[in-house]
């Protein structure tokens, strides 16, 4: 079959497979138009999904008549002044969207600049191209894409439901409108209603309006802010706590430049900040921009311009690593307020179960006392002091009938004043022999001690092994353990990994390994469990993982066999040296697995548990 040249509608067609894939493409590019044309409102109309029906509308500089008759010509822009493609300032740059949409469906532009005396409008369907003629429009452009993909109609069937095309739409609008918070923006359309976002201030406290109206309050009351830069590149948004975490990585919000992004190298850097923070089936919520000269970043790798290039690499992962890294230290202890939340939920007494009816008002109690509520430091009536038989009686009484179901060892000294205002407070009970009770200011703390310590000898090992190596305990027994052979030659592998941490193995016959040596900060430590434990670990290793982060599961399997367990009796001053430490841990929220270490419930909360507010 000889050569030929293609058709120009042909060519048109097959580049709109590549710009406009779906109908949420077509609103990603006319958006992005819209706001390098200096918009500072955009609004977003569709139907059918946007199979019917888009109309983007803005209230930019909007386009002469000459202007308005090119830009529907293959490569035509006004965004580069010049040949160099390194130099990208506006989001679009390639002049192909516009004759794409128009190659597929029914193109109409609106525009008038402001050197017009009238608006022009211009019609493209399915690549032919209509004269321009007069229009009415005050200012700005309004672009609208009718019957989508009408001219390629094999391309219909491979779109998704209305429901599924309108949430695609959304998720662009969230995106882009994130990216500029100081332009308002509206989306409307007939199934979900409209939605809409003020134009916001510029700075922190814009972007976090913004933030909240896009990703909703819970995150902006658990995100913690960055801002940070190097060697010309900065960082800057908010990132979720630990434990603000999501099952999809759907709040994952990224952009460069004010263009939003979904690359593979700043998702990796995300894992890797989270990394043992995090449970490994679990996703951080963010909103992170980096800025940088255009110069040191390629966007034209991707036909939608998705995924980017960064010259340097290593220094963009080592700015996100390291920024969320300090953040989650600095935060430390606090726990996402979503838990509190959830807690108080769990407490709550389900209908039919002895809960009060709804609407139910306990002022309107018979058995309200006349007076109310006492005073705290009040007694409500008064009470006869009984006499010696009479307090044997009832402390008898007592002992028998009303016997406490959990072991709750309180401590009998007032706390001080000084460990109510810390974060985690003063230790007034130890219930079931897990959970440490505390009492803050305005609340009260319930503490994991194992999950706790686990998290503090894990960031202890990290410490020693960074500064002067983990030091060593020889055992005067050496412990023998028998394995599968796949087991033991993969742990014999690792033996020099493994002695890095203090733990000193070497070969005992087919599948067995003696144990020599210990880490001497896990104490008294099953030998053999633990290094049953790190033979199953080991087996899940991904060999394409960094040293780095293997080391790092190596320490978390230590530090969960070294540290207090649950069901272990603590005094109060051993309660309250584990709150001290937790508060100057960094990153002690959440233990090596990811779970929490702590929930706070605030004294409000309690009282409207009771009925109290």
């Amino acid at each position: 079959m000889p050569v030929r040249q293609l058709p120009e509608g042909v060519v048109n067609r097959i580049a709109a497979g590549e710009v406009v894939e779906r109908p949420a493409a077509v609103v990603k590019e006319l958006v992005e138009n819209a706001i390098d044309a200096g918009a500072t409102r955009i609004d977003v109309l569709i139907g059918g999904g946007g199979r019917r029906l888009i109309r983007v509308a803005d209230d930019g500089a909007g386009m002469v008549r000459a202007d308005l008759e090119l830009c529907v010509e293959r490569h035509a822009t006004s965004k580069l002044t010049g040949e160099d493609l390194l130099d990208i300032r506006t989001l679009g740059f390639r002049g192909e969207a516009l004759p794409s949409i128009g190659a597929v469906a029914t193109l109409t532009i609106t525009s008038r600049h402001a050197d017009e005396p009238h608006a022009w409008a211009l019609t493209v369907d399915a690549g032919a191209k209509g004269a321009c003629a007069p229009a009415a429009l005050a200012r700005g452009t309004r672009v609208e894409v009718e019957d989508l993909f009408h001219a390629t109609p094999a391309r219909l069937k491979f779109l998704k439901s209305d429901r599924a095309e309108t949430a695609a739409i959304g998720d662009v609008f969230k995106r882009l409108s994130l990216a500029h918070p100081t332009i308002a923006f509206s989306l409307a359309d007939d199934e979900a209603g409209t939605r809409s976002y003020a134009a916001q201030a510029f700075g922190e406290a814009g972007l976090l309006a913004r933030i909240g109206d896009v990703m909703g309050r819970d995150f902006a009351d658990n995100a913690m802010a960055l801002d940070v830069s190097r060697h010309g590149v900065r960082l800057f948004g908010f990132a979720g706590l630990p434990t603000f975490h999501k099952a999809t990585a759907a709040a994952q919000f990224l952009f460069v430049n004010g263009r939003p992004i979904r690359d593979r190298l700043v998702l990796g850097a995300l894992r890797g900040a989270y990394a043992d923070v995090m449970p490994r089936d679990r996703h951080p919520a963010v909103a992170l921009f980096i800025e940088l000269d255009p110069h040191e970043v390629d966007v034209n790798v991707h036909p939608a311009k998705t995924e980017v290039r960064f010259r340097d690499s290593a220094l963009v992962r080592g700015l996100i690593v390291n920024a969320i890294r300090d953040a989650i230290g600095r935060a430390a202890p606090t726990t996402a307020s979503t838990i509190g939340a959830a807690t108080i939920t769990a407490f709550r007494l389900p209908a039919g179960r002895g809960a009060p009816p709804r609407g139910w008002d306990w002022r309107q109690s018979p058995a309200r006392p006349a007076g109310g509520f006492a005073a705290p430091g009040q007694a409500a009536f008064a009470v006869a002091a009984p006499d010696a038989a009479q307090a044997g009686l009832v402390q008898q009484s007592l002992a028998m009938d009303f016997a406490p179901s959990a072991d709750a060892r309180a401590n009998a000294a007032a706390p001080e004043a000084d460990d109510l205002d810390r974060p985690l407070g003063a230790a007034r009970a130890q219930l079931h022999g897990t959970y440490v009770l505390a009492q803050t200011r305005d609340g009260l703390v319930i503490v994991d001690q194992h999950a706790a310590h686990e998290r503090l000898v894990y960031e202890r090992l990290k410490r020693q092994m960074a500064e002067t190596g983990i030091a060593r305990q020889a055992l005067l027994i050496p412990v023998v353990v028998e394995l599968d052979p796949a087991d033991a030659a993969r742990l014999l592998g690792r033996a020099d990994d493994l002695g890095r941490f203090g733990l000193v193995i070497e070969g005992f016959g087919p599948g067995a390994v003696v144990v020599r040596e210990t880490p001497a900060l896990l104490g008294e430590v099953d030998a053999e469990a633990l290094t049953r434990d790190l033979a199953e670990h080991l087996a899940e290793w991904d060999t394409t993982d960094p040293l780095e982060r293997r080391l790092l599961s190596v320490a978390a399997t230590m530090a969960c066999h070294g540290s207090v367990r649950a069901g272990r009796l603590l005094k109060p001053a051993e309660m309250n040296a584990l709150l001290r430490e937790m508060e100057a841990t960094p990153a002690s929220a959440q233990c090596n697995h990811g779970r929490p270490t702590s929930v706070s419930l605030s004294l409000g909360d309690i009282e409207r548990l009771f009925g109290r507010r």
